[in-house]
C-alpha cells in the first residue's frame, strides 16, 4: 500500500493547502485504517469536514476531489461542521465505525465532544439491515444462475455487512474486533449463525482463492440465509 499511502498524504497537504482555513477534518476511515485493506480491492475511504459546505466554497477543492476520484477512489464524505455536530442522531452507525478505526490527516479529531445513543444506534441498526437484506435477495435472484457473478455478490456486499456486524456487537456492549474471522466468530455467537457460512467470503477476502461458485451454488444461498437470520436477531432486539 506504499505508493496508496503517498498519493493520500499528497492529497491531504494538497486538500488542505487549497481548503487554508475552511477546512476542519480531513479523516481516513474503513478498511485502510482498519488495517484490513486489499490492494487494488478495497476503496480509500475520506471523510472531509469544513466550516462553510456551500457550493461557492468547496470550488477550491473540486479539482482535487476530482482529480483523486478520477484516480479510482470514492470522492470524500463532505460535512459541514454544524451538520457533522448535529447528525449523530441519524449517523451513530457510521461515526462509532469511524471512531473505532482512523487516522486524521489534516485539522483535528472530530470525535472530540461527540456522542451516540444506544437507542439511535439500535433503529439506525435495524433500517440498514433489513434494506440491505432486501437488496442481497433482490441482487441473489439476478445473479443465482452465474457462479462468477454469484462470487462478486458475496466480495462487495461483505464488506457492508461487516459495518452492521460491528453495530451488532457495540449494540450488545462489546468491542468489535478489526479481524474479520474474528469478527463473523463473535456476531455467529451472539445472534445465533453459522459460521460456516461465511468461510468462503472470508477465504476470498483473505486472497485465498476459494474454489469456483457454481450456479445456485448452496454456500451462496446459505450466506444469504445467515443474513436474513441475522435481520431477525436485529429486529428482536427492540422487543
Amino acid at each position: 500500500m506504499a505508493d496508496t499511502k503517498l498519493g493520500l498524504e499528497d492529497f491531504a497537504r494538497r486538500l488542505e493547502a487549497a481548503l487554508g482555513g475552511n477546512l476542519v477534518t480531513l479523516l481516513l476511515f474503513g478498511s485502510a485504517a482498519r488495517g484490513t485493506h486489499t490492494a487494488g480491492r478495497s476503496d480509500i475511504n475520506l471523510l472531509l469536514i469544513v466550516k462553510d459546505a456551500t457550493v461557492a466554497s468547496l470550488h477550491a477543492a473540486t479539482p482535487l476531489v476530482a482529480e483523486w476520484a478520477k484516480g479510482g477512489q470514492p470522492a470524500p464524505l463532505i460535512f459541514a461542521e454544524e451538520e457533522w455536530r448535529s447528525c449523530s442522531d441519524v449517523f451513530p452507525i457510521e461515526i462509532e465505525d469511524m471512531r473505532d478505526a482512523h487516522r486524521v490527516l489534516a485539522g483535528r479529531d472530530p470525535f472530540e465532544g461527540l456522542t451516540t445513543r444506544r437507542g439511535d444506534l439500535r433503529v439506525e441498526l435495524e433500517h440498514e439491515i433489513r434494506g440491505k437484506v432486501l437488496r442481497l435477495r433482490t441482487e441473489y435472484a439476478a445473479a443465482a444462475a452465474d457462479g462468477h457473478a454469484l462470487g462478486r455478490l458475496l466480495v462487495h456486499s461483505a464488506g457492508t455487512f461487516f459495518v452492521l456486524f460491528r453495530a451488532c456487537l457495540r449494540l450488545g456492549g462489546g468491542a468489535p474486533p478489526s479481524d474479520h474471522a474474528a469478527l463473523v466468530r463473535e456476531t455467529a455467537a451472539a445472534a445465533g449463525l453459522q459460521t460456516a457460512a461465511f468461510d468462503w467470503v472470508l477465504g476470498a477476502l483473505a486472497g485465498k482463492p476459494p474454489a469456483e461458485l457454481k450456479p445456485y451454488d448452496p454456500i451462496a444461498g446459505q450466506y444469504v440465509d445467515q443474513m436474513e437470520k441475522l435481520a431477525d436477531y436485529v429486529d428482536g432486539l427492540g422487543a
